[in-house]
């Protein structure tokens, strides 16, 4: 068998990402919980052969299937923009083992304000994690930066949920179930923009289609942090809208009422089940290189690319996760 070729492009996912179904496709990939049971060598190892392909050595025996199983390890580990092993926690594919217990708490905690403020808590913690582990860009951040976020999303998300706790107490139960819901939306609108805030600031990398970097900007920051945000409320939808109903059903049933303590974990694993397609199909709402029209960057940076690069119409830059 021959030597694998180089003109494989590796920059990019394996699947058209100009489609849905191609980014889904990519994503269910990235979001593999399997990925968090490699260890560390197999990670170096993943590492390796995609940073030797690029710079046009292949590893001997290598197969075009290895060579994207092991891009895509890598990616499941390495923050594409700064290289660095990103902490397991924050990774993608912790998304749904992660948001599946913190969320099926939530859900099954949400009577008592003590357990409503932990979880609370405990959620924004997790995501103040993934969000500065799955930021755009590689500039730094400051930990008086992350504290503010930090402490603001966890703020707005319990007042959020004891405010609305309290306003539902004389509605039905399963209005009271969907609390949690209404404070992690808040807390997704106040949480990624401030951990991000430093793209705000100084802008993210914007390249044109070969990966050239042509500069910063603050207006494809403003972008992809929206974008983010749409993704992330939409990946909770599922998981705190559909359990709520099924539960308030099931709990009414002589089945659950006697058996109590079946409560938590059947809602955890219910959240789980709508995060596997959740998650995934949520993150590929939006393409993970999103474009921008040159006329909608900076004047500064706009004048620029034209004067360097007249035929330049668009560029791209990485939206973050």
């Amino acid at each position: 068998m021959g030597e694998l070729p180089l003109d494989i492009n590796i920059q990019e996912p394996r699947w058209d990402q100009s489609t849905f179904l191609g980014r889904s496709r990519h994503f269910f990939t990235v979001t593999d919980p399997r990925n968090l049971l490699l260890s560390g060598a197999q990670l170096e190892a993943s590492r390796n052969i995609v940073q030797n392909y690029r710079a046009g050595v292949v590893t001997p025996g290598l197969t075009e299937d290895q060579l994207w199983r092991a891009k895509y390890v890598y990616d499941s580990a390495f923050h594409p923009d700064t290289g660095e092993k990103v902490v397991l926690i924050g990774r993608m594919s912790a998304q749904v083992p992660m948001n599946m217990t913190i969320t099926g708490c939530m859900l099954t905690f949400y009577r008592q304000t003590p357990t409503v403020v932990f979880w609370q808590w405990v959620n924004q913690s997790f995501n103040a994690v993934v969000n500065y582990s799955n930021r755009s860009g590689d500039a730094p951040i400051t930990v008086r930066q992350l504290g503010t976020a930090y402490v603001s999303a966890t703020t707005g998300a319990v007042a959020t949920a004891l405010g609305l706790k309290s306003l539902t107490k004389h509605l039905p139960p399963l209005v009271g179930r969907f609390v949690p819901f209404a404070a992690v939306a808040a807390a997704n609108c106040i949480n990624i923009p401030l951990m991000r805030q430093r793209e705000l600031q100084v802008g993210i990398p914007v390249t044109n289609e070969d990966n050239q970097r042509l500069g910063h900007s603050v207006a494809a920051a403003k972008q992809g942090i929206f974008q983010v945000v749409i993704s992330r409320i939409c990946m909770a939808i599922p998981a705190m809208a559909i359990p709520p109903v099924i539960m308030d059903t099931l709990e009414k049933k002589d089945f659950l009422k006697r058996r109590p303590w079946l409560g938590a974990p059947l809602q955890v694993g219910l959240v789980g089940f709508c995060l596997v397609f959740a998650t995934p199909l949520c993150c590929a709402l939006f393409p993970q290189r999103s474009s921008l029209p040159v006329s909608r960057l900076e004047p500064e940076l706009r004048a620029r690319i034209r004067e360097q690069n007249p035929d330049i119409e668009v560029v791209y830059y990485n939206k973050g996760l």
